[in-house]
């Protein structure tokens, strides 16, 4: 028996034609393209956006842990600019994220010319070398952990044993100056071979034929160095330092982990702090106040290096 078209809309037999139409809306160019940026969009918004105002809200409130609070204006960040942990945790900061990158901008420099090098075993030398960055970080925090405790250092035990130091040795996490030490010595640890691969990446791309011109004109390796390699990396060079300034000064786990921000808060970061304040201590305004100093800070090392790199 015929059925009629009409028939066919009726019982929802004309789908076929509704799932084309959509098909073809869909294959627009425009359409397309907001279609592969949507899952971005709502990963930014639930994951970035959503948790920043968020913070925004506790930080202009009086927000306790099981306790809703009251709109308090500015208070909260008047009160952690007049908190002295809180200026030495600025300090702490800024020499933390100055002396690490520069480190890792030397070393991993210096390590990537290594591995540029022909060695034996290259790619499993190369592969070696990113294992401090591919293991869990709290993982590889916690063995320096062991490594500079107090009674069972094998920094300790290893120095004396080469007549470096006298023993007993340092209290490596216990004196200041010396925790400052141990978590920038464990930073530089983990963040050079990111620094360095990068690093090679731009070393492999830049062509021979420069080098090769530098030798005729009687170039040695050091003006090869200063002359070819460095001004032709410096757009790599600018990327990288750009993400270890961001990395290095947000983080969390390594200081977290060794120090928890002791001896007497003396080694804390934005982030341990926020966290000691906000989620240890239940001030979740305060917390909320204290993280969102982080975002000016970076947003104006961003600019500079980002201004820098336009300028390149």
């Amino acid at each position: 028996m015929a059925v009629g078209p009409q028939a066919l809309e009726a019982t929802g037999l004309s789908r076929p034609g509704r799932l084309s139409r959509l098909h073809e809306w869909l294959q627009q160019e425009h359409v397309f393209g907001y279609a592969l940026i949507l899952p971005a969009l709502l990963l930014l918004t639930c994951l970035v956006a959503y948790p920043f105002g968020m913070a925004i809200y506790f930080s202009l409130s009086d927000y306790w842990v099981g306790s809703p609070g009251e709109f308090v204006g500015l208070q909260n960040f008047r009160d952690i600019l007049g908190n002295e942990v809180f200026r030495r945790t600025v300090y702490n900061s800024f020499v933390f994220t100055a002396i690490a990158v520069t480190l890792k901008t030397l070393l991993g420099l210096w390590l990537a010319m290594l591995l540029f090098r022909s060695l034996r075993f290259k790619r499993l030398v190369r592969g070696a070398v990113l294992l401090p960055w591919v293991i869990p970080t709290a993982l590889s925090t916690l063995g320096w952990w062991w490594m500079f405790d107090s009674l069972y250092s094998v920094v300790n035990w290893s120095a004396i044993r080469l007549n470096l130091i006298d023993p007993p040795g340092p209290n490596w996490l216990g004196v200041t100056s010396y925790a400052m030490a141990a978590v920038i010595a464990v930073n530089v640890w983990r963040g050079l071979p990111f620094f360095a691969i990068i690093v090679l990446a731009g070393l492999v791309s830049i062509s021979r034929e420069y080098y090769e011109a530098a030798e005729v004109d009687g170039a040695g390796s050091w003006a090869r160095f200063r002359h070819v390699t460095l001004p032709l990396l410096k757009p790599v060079l600018a990327v990288v330092i750009l993400f270890s300034t961001i990395f290095t000064f947000s983080d969390f786990n390594i200081v977290y982990v060794l120090t928890r921000g002791g001896p007497v808060n003396t080694t804390h970061l934005f982030a341990t702090l926020a966290y000691q304040v906000g989620l240890n201590g239940g001030n979740l305004g305060q917390g909320a106040a204290i993280s969102l100093f982080l975002f000016p800070m970076l947003a104006a090392v961003v600019f500079v290096q980002l201004r820098w790199i336009r300028r390149e």
